[in-house]
């Protein structure tokens, strides 16, 4: 699938890898070509979005930015983007197939029973495309060194004792310049190395996302909302009783559940917004996971959604997700324009579909490579929660193990 989508100028792949995640309903879907699309800076994003939706009523594919806070919230961002990715973009597509339970359904505009035969026929003969990196690659360099890092932390945790916030997801982004590489097989390789329940591969001309997230940012379904954040992590290890021994210390960490469950507050908060009164649950608290790099703490939030708010209603007060921010949610986004060094842009933002109904699920962009074709820039950040009980040196190992699998698969390491 993802090999025919990629012949395409727009094509979105959402891989669910086979984890029996909870509230997923695909195995994976192929969104490709655009009949029609918005694209849109923070201002009225959002507005315009639920404007396109109801004006097409169809199927739409897209990402949201992380610096559509300066929509949903009033901030502003003066820092230098490199990657180009505007605040919002979807399309409808052309050609739609959903995979699931060992069948493939294939539809689209004016995809009638022969034209889908045809398409069937031709992913048939498709393999996955091999070699993706460049024959010599440009030096990986690091927006933050690990000296401005453990300084940023201690300033981070001298806010947390003045009581400005709680918690905040402090970031760090790598990146190479004048980087030649085809990103689908750089998207094949990550997503064999490390497969996770929200991986994509999005492309939208000359920009590309490649994304193993293991996280869910909001689902609708119905009249039903569902967030899952993740908060707590932990290195998977080669023998089976240390790394069940780690798993459980995880799960007992004082310091790993005080983290998750700030960020099941906010999120609380943020549904409590667009949802009826007294139906925000907190589903699952704490619960382990386990992926190939490592261990997380995931928590389950669910809500009956208000029939009077419109579904982006749901999305503006949940935007950015709280796992990729901390607390309290405006002034930690006030702090991290401060120390960090670059915009995010579509990293810590979100992509996904939205359904003719007007049901969606967003996934959260971490664990991602964003690549310009046309600048050759190619970024990848990666990040943890900055508490008060936080050890800058074992944060700042956090973000390299975080961002070993990119390494990896980029050549940078063996």
């Amino acid at each position: 699938m993802l090999s025919w989508g990629n012949r395409f100028n727009i094509c979105c792949f959402l891989d669910s890898n086979e984890y029996n995640f909870p509230y997923s309903e695909y195995e994976a879907v192929l969104a490709a070509g655009s009949v029609a699309n918005i694209t849109c800076e923070a201002g009225v994003a959002l507005e315009s979005l639920r404007d396109f939706h109801d004006e097409q009523q169809d199927w739409l594919f897209g990402h949201l930015a992380y610096d559509l806070k300066n929509e949903t919230e009033a901030l502003t961002s003066e820092l230098p983007d490199f990657k180009g990715f505007p605040d919002l973009h979807f399309f409808v597509p052309d050609i739609l197939m959903f995979l699931r339970n060992g069948e493939v359904e294939i539809g689209g505009h004016n995809v009638n029973r022969k034209f889908a035969n045809s398409i069937y026929e031709d992913l048939l003969e498709l393999g996955p495309e091999k070699e993706g990196k460049t024959e010599k690659l440009p030096p990986l360099q690091s927006r933050i060194n690990e000296k401005y890092y453990l300084e940023a932390v201690a300033a981070i945790q001298d806010h947390i004792g003045k009581g400005d916030c709680y918690e905040l997801n402090f970031c760090v982004e790598s990146y190479a310049q004048g980087i030649t590489l085809k990103p689908l097989p750089l998207f094949n390789q990550l997503n064999a190395l490390s497969p996770a329940p929200f991986a994509a591969y999005y492309k939208n001309e000359d920009q590309y996302l490649v994304c193993s997230s293991p996280e869910r940012f909001l689902k609708k379904k119905g009249d039903q909302l569902i967030s899952q954040p993740i908060k707590g992590t932990v290195k998977r290890l080669p023998d089976a009783a240390e790394d069940a021994a780690a798993a459980q210390a995880l799960k007992d960490s004082p310091k790993e559940r005080s983290e998750n469950v700030m960020v099941v507050d906010l999120v609380r908060n943020d549904l409590s917004h667009t949802a009826v009164q007294g139906s925000v649950k907190v589903e699952e608290l704490y619960g382990l996971y386990a992926f190939p790099q490592v261990h997380h703490l995931i928590s389950t939030i669910t809500a009956t959604m208000d029939k009077k708010f419109h579904f982006t209603e749901a999305i503006r007060h949940a935007f950015p997700m709280g796992s990729m921010t901390g607390a309290p949610k405006v002034k930690v986004m006030e702090l991290i324009e401060q120390y960090e060094s670059t915009k995010r842009g579509l990293y810590s933002g979100s992509v996904g579909y939205i359904t003719p109904e007007g049901d969606f699920d967003l996934n959260v962009v971490i664990r991602s490579i964003l690549y310009n074709a046309e600048s050759q820039y190619l970024s990848f950040q990666t990040g943890s929660a900055i508490t008060a009980y936080s050890d800058p040196k074992k944060e700042w190992e956090e973000c390299e193990l975080k961002a070993a699998a990119m390494k990896k698969v980029l050549g940078y390491e063996k």
